[in-house]
């Protein structure tokens, strides 16, 4: 049976959908221009080093509104921002959909000084564990980092949820946790790598043993560089990119990578440290505690899925037939590029496949895919 899409879109506290607001546009056009850079990260799959790509091919097209379905950590919907076009972000996960709040929506507010070594510099030679003390020990970080975690989420949580420096703090604390994993990942109980008193030949050991407050701090630091006001507000939605309505004049989609052989990619349990973080309240809930890794119960996700994945591909593309569609994609994954390209003409009248060339993920095994993005046009 083919499952239909919900109509309800699931906004973040900061409300839902916002109507475009052309502002002053003196002001907007020298936001935009002097848009800094978005923070680094080493999150798997970002399309960070595809931005200047990307950019071209979005400026073949005219549009003014976009959905970014994807959103992942925010590049591209920062880019957008950047080039002066009315935002919409969306990510299944909390965790994601809080950098974007902090990085996309969020116009004008920094962290202070103040906060920075309020909330993530401070000294935590009395420590108090707390609930990842108890749960994580030995598994991703030593016990005093664990101690540390504990404190700064206490921290946290003393500033209102619905605030942006809410969001900029999540941001600092999240990539300081992901910098300080092998292979920046959540996947395994693998703590031993770090500890191993072996002979090394990356530098990966370099960034594990810098300190959580030294990290922390430096992607605050990141995160206040990339705000800066748009020509348009942006908006942030926490939800399935079947569940969002229109209209938008351009939907772009990067949606999770699935191989020819129909292994996808689970950011849900790949990053499920983070999301415990966003849900920290429901946190012990959603743990099935028969993992080594404490990582979340599985969830069954569609786009994950090599018999259902066209399905919703043909679901978005049906819901968004108006607008303008964009699809990053991989030569190599599942549906083909021409399993796409035929879905895509039973709703548009040109439908192009422009080519990146040869692009290597990390943790990637096949080192000759190529990066490409399918355009379809009425």
């Amino acid at each position: 049976m083919r499952q239909k899409c919900r109509t309800r879109a699931h906004p973040t506290r900061s409300g839902s959908i916002r109507h475009l607001d052309h502002r002053n546009s003196d002001t907007a056009d020298k936001a935009v221009r002097s848009a800094p850079e978005f923070p680094r990260t080493r999150y798997q799959g970002s399309k960070a080093k595809l931005i200047p790509w990307l950019r071209e091919v979005f400026q073949q097209l005219d549009f003014e509104s976009v959905l970014d379905a994807f959103g992942g950590t925010g590049s591209v919907s920062h880019m957008l921002k950047h080039e002066g076009k009315a935002v919409t972000y969306n990510d299944l996960l909390a965790a994601n959909a809080t950098f974007a709040r902090g990085l996309i929506e969020n116009d004008s507010v920094t962290l202070t000084e103040h906060q920075i070594e309020t909330h993530l510099r401070f000294d935590a030679s009395r420590p108090e564990p707390g609930f990842i003390s108890d749960t994580f020990q030995g598994i991703y970080y030593t016990d005093e980092e664990n101690e540390w975690l504990d404190e700064a989420l206490r921290r946290l949580l003393a500033v209102s949820p619905d605030r942006f420096d809410y969001a900029l703090l999540f941001f600092a604390i999240a990539q300081a946790c992901i910098i300080k994993r092998p292979y920046n990942l959540f996947h395994r109980k693998n703590l031993y790598l770090r500890l191993a008193k072996v002979e090394r030949s990356f530098g990966n050991k370099v960034a594990w043993d810098k300190p959580f407050p030294a990290w922390a701090a430096a992607f605050a630091r990141e995160a206040n560089g990339a705000v800066f006001e748009g020509r348009h507000p942006a908006n942030v939605i926490n939800g399935d990119a079947c569940d969002i309505e229109g209209p938008f004049d351009l939907v772009y989609m990067d949606p999770p990578y699935l191989s020819k052989r129909g292994n996808g990619v689970d950011y849900r349990q790949f990053y499920h440290f983070l999301e415990g973080l966003a849900h920290h309240s429901d946190w012990p809930d959603l743990i099935d505690w028969n993992s080594k890794n404490r990582r979340f119960h599985k969830q069954p996700n569609d786009w994950s899925h090599p018999q259902r994945v066209l399905v919703k591909f043909e679901e978005v593309f049906d819901r968004h037939r108006r607008s303008t569609l964009a699809v990053s994609y991989r030569d190599d994954g599942t549906p083909s590029i021409e399993e796409l390209r035929r879905l895509l003409q039973r709703h548009k009248n040109r439908v192009r496949v422009i080519e990146y060339g040869t692009y290597h993920y990390a943790l990637s095994t096949n080192a000759k895919s190529k990066e490409v993005v399918l355009l379809a046009e009425d």
